[in-house]
């Protein structure tokens, strides 16, 4: 397991390039019949990537519970959201075995001892990103199908940010101990994401970006709001984003993205908004 340690501010202010890319930047998430996992102590959050492809493949694979986080399997006491971005395929979390289609998306509930991902097609497999967050609370393991999330749309043509914001694990949706995740589709000829950017002091933020065409990149923002930096993001990486760090982003194409929260609380309306002409 990839272990990032907090990175304040007043340092990340000095970071090169590629000290930036190596301290938020998350990268080869997809391994045949392998889990890859990063751990953030930014609110304990664990970003993860599976792609079954010839086998079956458990969620511990290849994670030491008992070292990185004192339990004896991987959702003792932690929550965990899944989206599938590839091929369909299945998941079989203590015995309910759920069908994922794309852009499908689970929610698994602390507790849950067993957790199995398949592909349907070994040549088209399952593609299973997962943001976990520790919980105190049990709930209840939902299937959530992308035509059953919350569609908000948003933004606009003229100003290159119309979106449709799909919630999934949301207040508004299920119920969940800290865990919100959800899926923002950006329409053709549109390019920028959540603009104008905002801080959540008291939330951290993990950004997937996907459906980035050929050889396009995003640009993502980052950094205080009057010291930003960027980092070129290519198709299926993520982000880590901490709560003093704005989270915005723009593409040489149209894109989405899976944005994941946890920390202090789950209210949407708790940021602080700085226009882009504030912005250094």
């Amino acid at each position: 397991m990839d272990i990032r340690y907090s990175a304040n501010q007043r340092d990340v202010k000095r970071y090169t390039t590629q000290e930036l890319r190596d301290e938020f930047l998350i990268q080869n998430l997809y391994a045949a019949n392998e889990v890859v996992a990063v751990y953030s102590h930014v609110d304990r959050m664990v970003t993860l990537g599976c792609m079954p492809t010839t086998e079956t493949v458990s969620i511990d694979k290849g994670i030491d519970c008992w070292k990185n986080f004192g339990t004896h399997y991987f959702l003792e006491r932690r929550e965990i959201g899944i989206f599938n971005i590839g091929g369909s395929g299945r998941i079989v979390a203590d015995g309910q075995e759920f069908q994922m289609g794309y852009k499908d998306c689970l929610y698994i509930t602390k507790g849950t001892k067993e957790v199995y991902f398949s592909s349907d097609d070994a040549s088209a497999p399952a593609k299973f990103y997962m943001v976990s967050a520790p919980a105190h609370t049990s709930y209840t393991t939902t299937y959530i199908p992308i035509a059953k999330a919350a569609k908000r749309p948003c933004g606009a043509s003229e100003t290159a940010n119309k979106r449709v914001i799909n919630q999934f694990i949301h207040p508004d949706v299920l119920k969940t101990c800290q865990l919100s995740m959800g899926m923002t589709v950006l329409e053709e000829g549109s390019v920028w994401n959540t603009m104008p950017s905002h801080t959540h002091e008291r939330r951290m933020e993990v950004y997937m970006y996907f459906e980035v065409p050929g050889d396009n990149v995003v640009f993502h923002m980052m950094g205080e709001p009057t010291e930003t930096r960027h980092i070129v993001m290519k198709n299926e990486e993520a982000v880590i984003s901490p709560s003093w760090s704005i989270h915005s982003g723009a593409g040489t194409s149209n894109y989405t993205f899976i944005w994941a929260m946890g920390g202090e609380n789950m209210e949407f309306d708790d940021m602080d908004t700085m226009m882009p002409n504030q912005m250094k």
